[in-house]
């Protein structure tokens, strides 16, 4: 379903545009209810005579960032989103929610699905390259994890297989994803775009690409994504995929990584292989920023009387219910910063972008800083299960 997402910092509206039905779903068959309950946005789709539900999934959008902006403030914007959902068999109803500020799912849109609308396109897909770059099995059992490039012209298709290769070589280097790869397949979707590079409107430049990627996002350097999900899913329509890293060709410091919608990456630059893992760590597993020293576009991302719905950031108002069980007994909460907690598990105040009142797992961490060595331990037992949700 491709739709809306509009409004300012107080209002969120939701205009429909159109559906249409995909050859291939690349999610699981089995594990249609999102169990997770992550993300600032939720799908859920229930049969619509008997009210069951039958599928859901929590999400992220540059949208509701942008709401955190001050920007919105003053501005109203909308931005082109889609919904992917298993074609129902049965009429259904469909349901967008919103979390408040408060932590609770508050429902913002509602349509019937007759899966005989006459209106629901059943157009043949994009023509796209695609690649198998890692194969071990049935997609609806697998991780599929698809490769898009932005920036790369017809000349420069060898540099995006060697780069595609690059960078599933890294993440299969990194733990957990190194004993995790047989549940995992790889794809590569190849749209050559008319110029290299992306745009950076800091400087003045603009190119024209396939995904139309740019740097600058928010006003923020270093911040490069795309709102042009329509032409991302029409490639994505060429392969089973659970999710979608864009390679951009450039050799500038920067990408993004949003729940459920994508992760980017520059291609070029020496700390590209670090910050992709950084950046996927959102986009596939929930992981939120560990960090707070660095310069961000948002105000207030985490209220602090309300715990974050990342599994590696707490407040301590539902610490319970995240990394409790995997502290050693004596471990203090909060944890001070002391050497001989430099590699334990613990409470460490300065995380979500704020050095006060929002807390991480462990002294250092992918999530955390480039400088570290990967993922913590509670971010790799959250991917982990993420991994195992989509293979199961």
């Amino acid at each position: 379903m491709d739709y809306l997402l509009a409004g300012d910092q107080e209002n969120t509206e939701v205009y429909f545009l159109d559906m249409k039905k995909e050859p291939f779903w690349g999610g699981s068959r089995t594990n249609l209810v999102d169990t997770f309950r992550y993300g600032e946005f939720m799908v859920e789709v229930s049969d619509r005579e008997s009210g069951t539900l039958i599928y859901s999934r929590g999400f992220c959008t540059l949208f509701n960032e942008w709401q955190t902006t001050p920007g919105s403030k003053n501005i109203r914007k909308a931005f082109h989103q889609v919904a992917l959902m298993p074609f129902p068999r049965n009429p259904v109803v469909f349901q967008l929610l919103q979390r408040s500020r408060k932590g609770e799912f508050r429902p913002v849109y509602r349509q019937e699905i007759d899966p005989a609308d006459m209106f629901i396109r059943k157009e043949p897909v994009m023509n796209c390259d695609t690649t198998r770059v890692w194969y071990t099995g049935d997609p609806s059992v697998r991780l599929d994890i698809a490769f898009f490039g932005d920036g790369y012209t017809v000349a420069e298709r060898t540099q995006f297989d060697a780069d595609v290769k690059k960078f599933t070589e890294n993440l299969f280097n990194t733990q957990p994803f190194d004993r995790l790869k047989h549940l995992i397949n790889i794809w590569s979707v190849f749209v050559p775009s008319p110029e290299s590079g992306t745009d950076i409107p800091g400087e003045g430049v603009y190119r024209e690409t396939a995904l139309n990627t740019t740097d600058y996002t928010f006003g923020l350097s270093r911040y490069i994504t795309t709102t042009d999900m329509e032409s991302l899913h029409d490639q994505a329509a060429a392969v089973p995929s659970d999710q979608m890293v864009i390679l951009i060709n450039s050799e500038r410091y920067g990408g993004g990584g949003i729940f459920n919608h994508y992760a980017s990456v520059t291609a070029g630059h020496p700390l590209s292989l670090i910050v992709m893992v950084h950046e996927f760590g959102h986009s596939f597993a929930g992981l939120g920023d560990e960090y707070y020293t660095s310069e961000v576009a948002y105000e207030e991302f985490y209220p602090l009387d309300v715990e974050p719905w990342e599994p590696n950031l707490t407040t301590l108002v539902g610490f319970d219910h995240k990394w409790k069980n995997m502290l050693d007994p004596g471990t203090p909460v909060p944890t001070p910063a002391d050497p001989q907690y430099g590699e334990v598990v613990g409470v460490y105040e300065g995380g979500g972008y704020v050095a006060k009142g929002v807390y991480r797992p462990f002294p250092d961490c992918r999530m955390h800083t480039n400088e570290a060595p990967g993922f913590c331990p509670v971010c790799r037992r959250a991917i982990e299960r993420m991994v195992r949700f989509y293979s199961e």
